[in-house]
């Protein structure tokens, strides 16, 4: 996959499918650890810092993740103009996503207010809201990096260069989980600042990894060869349709976190154990939730290279492998949930329990808990990887009304109503949200299956103005 043929080209496979996803998937899991070591370091430095940063920290990416995802949407055109042989297309496409991260930087940072309003909304005791206040505000400062990290890394994934992105990543994300101990604990002369240490490192570490792809996508060889400094430039049609199709993924992301984050907040009212026990099944969910990620991203740019070349049956193919190999990992991880589940309430143990929360009963809290994740976590794989194939297809209107009305329609309404009127435990809000990831992922498969998708011209090649 060095230089993109116009030609067909023969179905690669599971080698060639893993070839562009298992960077994508150590990315992602570079992330989950980068969260984990978070959340670990402040379960040991404090409970109430640990309490604070699950809400504060997903409130935080529902304000930011619609922005990600649509300058991550870049991704679908790169990958389709590779795929149809457009090199100055590739860097057309990465420019837009570049002015539009930069018009969104002012945006987020104009949400603040909203964010920490929401907060105040949600009820939890005033000294863990003061933190999550604290957390929210630091965060904000990282949404800009994100937004033009999410850009600039689409025009080496969508050409299947993923080992960039998973190398820059990996650099950046090490700055902030070494940051994150320094920072929280004060150790090498840095000052202790609890939470907020934890939220000033990944601001530094969101940073970082721009700066790396920028360094990279200007360099001589990748300028020499797609003209990148000559192509950036705003294209009022490329643009246009960038946002005609990227603003559906973008809303749909904002929605669904938006529904999930009010399952977390909800959470947060039904005591200690209740929320303790939740941000730690949460946390440890991370190793099966990220690398999905990973593996969904891997069948989007596929996805979309084989409909660039006009070979929707090799799109389709892709997109089913992807899911086997997803849900195998999945199954794995689930089933050490079932057999091992000291294991991974354990390195939570410390100041994550303390005397008005015995360890005995948050353990006992946390295998009911893993119980369902494990279950949770195939429905998950499904609707990550079919969702994130049919957006490297364009089909993102589709995406974004099934995720949203069943996100809002299901999870929220219901949530708030087993919550807030009918007092229910925590079991049940946790069944009632694992029936709502069951429910996207048998939706995402039916819609992948029926092939509609297949007839999406995102390149708008049938009045011929894609410009070369």
């Amino acid at each position: 996959m060095d230089s993109p043929e116009k030609e067909a080209r023969s179905f690669g496979g599971w080698r060639e499918l893993m070839q562009v996803a298992w960077p994508l998937i150590v990315n992602s899991g570079t992330f989950a650890v980068l969260n984990f070591c978070d959340r670990l370091f402040l379960a040991k430095y404090s409970e109430d810092a640990f309490r604070a940063s699950l809400p504060a920290g997903i409130l935080f990416f529902t304000l930011v993740c619609g922005f990600m995802a649509l300058a991550g949407f870049t991704n679908t055109f790169v990958a389709q103009m590779w795929g149809a042989g457009d090199k100055a297309g590739c860097a057309r496409a990465t420019s837009q996503g570049i002015f539009f991260s930069l018009i969104s930087f002012p945006l987020i940072m104009a949400l603040t207010p909203v964010g920490t309003g929401l907060l105040r909304l949600s009820g939890h005791d005033p000294h863990i809201l003061a933190l999550e206040e604290k957390y929210l505000r630091i965060l904000m400062w990282c949404g800009g990096g994100m937004v033009l990290s999410s850009a600039l890394s689409s025009f080496f994934s969508g050409r299947g260069k993923t080992f960039v992105v998973m190398g820059c990543n990996i650099f950046a994300n090490g700055v902030n989980i070494l940051l994150n101990y320094l920072f929280i604990f004060g150790k090498w002369g840095f000052p202790e600042m609890g939470i907020a240490g934890a939220g000033w490192a990944t601001v530094i570490g969101s940073w970082i990894s721009p700066l790396i792809f920028a360094l990279i996508y200007f360099s001589n060889p990748v300028r020499s060869e797609f003209k990148t400094t000559a192509n950036l430039k705003y294209d009022s049609w490329l643009f246009r349709r960038m946002i005609r199709f990227g603003l559906p993924s973008g809303i749909h992301w904002f929605l669904d976190v938006a529904g999930f984050t009010v399952f977390v907040l909800l959470v947060g009212k039904m005591g200690a154990i209740a929320h303790i026990a939740s941000n730690i099944a949460l946390s440890i969910n991370l190793i099966a939730f990220m690398p999905m990620i990973g593996m969904g991203m891997g069948a989007s740019i596929l996805v979309g290279q084989y409909l660039g070349r006009k070979q929707p049956e090799y799109a389709e193919r892709v997109g089913w492998l992807a899911l086997k190999i997803g849900i195998s990992y999945i199954a794995l991880i689930g089933l050490t949930f079932l057999l091992f589940p000291g294991f991974y309430t354990n390195v939570f143990e410390g100041n994550a329990a303390s005397a008005s929360v015995p360890f005995g009963e948050l353990l006992k809290a946390v295998r009911i808990l893993l119980v369902m994740l494990a279950v949770w976590g195939i429905a998950d794989a499904t609707a990550l990887i079919l969702s994130g194939a049919l957006k490297g297809a364009g089909d993102t209107h589709f995406v974004m009304y099934f995720q949203s009305a069943v996100a809002w329609g299901f999870l929220v309404a219901g949530q708030l109503l087993l919550v807030l009127v009918f007092k229910v435990n925590i079991y049940i809000s946790w069944l009632w949200t694992l029936l709502y990831i069951v429910i996207l992922g048998v939706g995402f498969a039916l819609r992948f299956r029926n092939g509609r998708w297949k007839n999406i011209d995102l390149l708008d090649r049938r009045v011929n103005v894609v410009k070369k």
